[in-house]
């Protein structure tokens, strides 16, 4: 979910720098005083922006820089670190600021691609698509997925249900850009996240093309992960290699997300490139594909968005042989890995879930259908019941009982069973005569959790992650614009 911050939060540069004038003037032990009232935004502004600053931090001798995100998010306790995430052939990134938040921060990104680069699109089911996602769709068909040159997306604003002013926004920020880089608008991808309701001052992006342009170089990956944030408290990034005939090929891959997730997509923009030479029909294949086990098999909420938005480009700089086949046995390798990139970036928006402290996955089998399965497991990760019941360190399978059987779906009552971890709690339709309440409430400790359930009708399965349901979630969603 996307949201803009509040304006009277003092940037992490600037608290800093008085802290550090404080220390020098031999105040230390009048420090908490000399900093009043702005101690309680220290500690939560270096709580949010510890690991994200050092990954926008170009060298040593730079300036701290203000945290991206939302002032006054704590880092989620899930967070994982930002891999290494070395240039991809034929792409160059760079960030700029161009106002569409209160605070200091960046919130634009530019992605150039190398000539003849393929692209393939995964959208929004959502019935108010937002203009960029429009923009996209539209080009794409137009296109074929042949030949794009660049993206452009910003965070702050998610140009979404502005009808005609919207739309044309999104033509206006295409047409600069393919003015500024020479080539058609049809080559230009846009995305934007942010506030629903409120038209691209667009303006804001043409007046940042020429330093965006200027700037851009390959090895800006970390900056560009932590631009695309809103409510994220730590940027999201993948980075395999694989190897096609015998040519090493590289897979790059980052995304934003923390609210407003739940399956056909989630809320979230996700960004793949790699330097293999594919072509777009390849790419939409296997884009389609892992987006069922990935990024549709995923929820933070139940809530799905107008902006959802996962592109992958094909560089093809890396030289290695042309695939015009999905099924082509050379792509073994870069198909793994292709997943395992799409099924990081997944598992990090809910490990990045507004106020979420446990990682869940629901496992179900036994299902008559995958579809029926899917089903299931998406009701016990949706469920506000289990969840919050999971926030509580509750090992409550009765909710998990209700959440099975609302679905309506095929299940056989005297047959179900159910799992937290290795610790069975259920079976035969009954709490299992091996129940251990001392064991369970121990497991329920634990950040990451495991919960599966055999509905005893078939052999059908499929798996969702979610997190639970804190009080932090409705905080950060009570006041998500001011």
């Amino acid at each position: 979910m996307t949201k803009t911050p509040p304006s009277k939060t003092p940037s992490a540069s600037r608290i800093t720098q008085r802290a550090a004038e404080g220390l020098a003037g031999g105040l230390a032990g009048g420090l908490e005083r000399a900093l009043d009232p702005f101690t309680s935004a220290v500690k939560r502004a270096v709580q949010t922006g510890a690991d994200a600053v050092a990954n926008l931090t170009h060298s040593e001798s730079e300036s701290p820089k203000a945290a991206p995100g939302k002032p006054g998010l704590a880092v989620s306790p899930l967070a994982v670190p930002l891999p290494d995430m070395p240039p991809v052939g034929g792409v160059q990134l760079s960030t700029a600021r161009s106002g569409f938040y209160k605070h200091d921060r960046k919130d634009t990104l530019l992605m150039k691609f190398a000539e003849g680069t393929t692209c393939a699109g995964v959208f929004t089911r959502h019935t108010v698509g937002s203009a960029p996602v429009d923009w996209c769709k539209k080009q794409l068909d137009a296109n074929e997925g042949g030949d794009v040159r660049a993206l452009i997306c910003n965070a702050g604003c998610a140009n979404a249900f502005t009808g005609k002013p919207g739309a044309d926004a999104a033509r206006r920020t295409a047409s600069a850009l393919s003015r500024r880089i020479d080539c058609r608008q049809r080559d230009i991808m846009l995305a934007s996240t942010g506030v629903i309701g409120v038209v691209l001052d667009d303006s804001k992006i043409a007046a940042r093309l020429f330093d965006l342009e200027k700037d851009l170089r390959a090895d800006a990956w970390a900056d560009a992960a932590a631009t695309i944030m809103t409510t994220d408290t730590f940027p999201k990034g993948a980075s395999e290699t694989a190897v096609i005939e015998g040519v090493t090929v590289r897979i790059n891959g980052i995304a934003k997300g923390s609210g407003m997730i739940a399956p056909d997509m989630a809320t979230m923009l996700a960004f793949i490139a790699t330097d293999a030479t594919l072509s777009p029909g390849v790419l939409q294949s296997l884009l389609a594909l892992y987006t069922r086990t990935t990024f549709n098999s995923v929820t933070v909420d139940g809530d799905t968005s107008t902006n959802d938005t996962c592109l992958l480009f094909a560089t093809g700089a890396a030289g290695a042989p042309k695939i015009s086949r999905a099924g082509d046995k050379r792509l073994a390798d870069f198909k793994a890995k292709l997943e395992k990139v799409m099924h990081s970036l997944a598992t990090q928006l809910i490990r990045d879930g507004e106020g979420a402290t446990k990682f869940v996955k629901v496992n179900v089998t036994g299902a008559s259908s995958p579809a029926s399965a899917r089903k299931i497991a998406k009701s016990i990760a949706e469920s506000p019941l289990v969840k919050t019941a999971l926030a509580g360190e509750d090992a409550n399978w009765g909710r998990i009982v209700m959440a099975v059987g609302k679905t309506e779906e095929p299940v056989d009552r005297d047959r179900i069973a159910i799992r937290f971890g290795d610790l069975v709690a259920a079976e035969h339709g009954a709490v299992s005569r091996t129940y251990d309440e001392a064991a369970m409430s121990a497991y329920m400790k634990n950040a990451e959790l495991e919960i599966s359930v055999d509905v005893g009708v078939g052999r059908a399965l499929a798996h969702v992650y979610t997190c639970d349901l804190t009080h932090g979630y409705i905080s950060i969603n009570g006041d998500y614009r001011s």
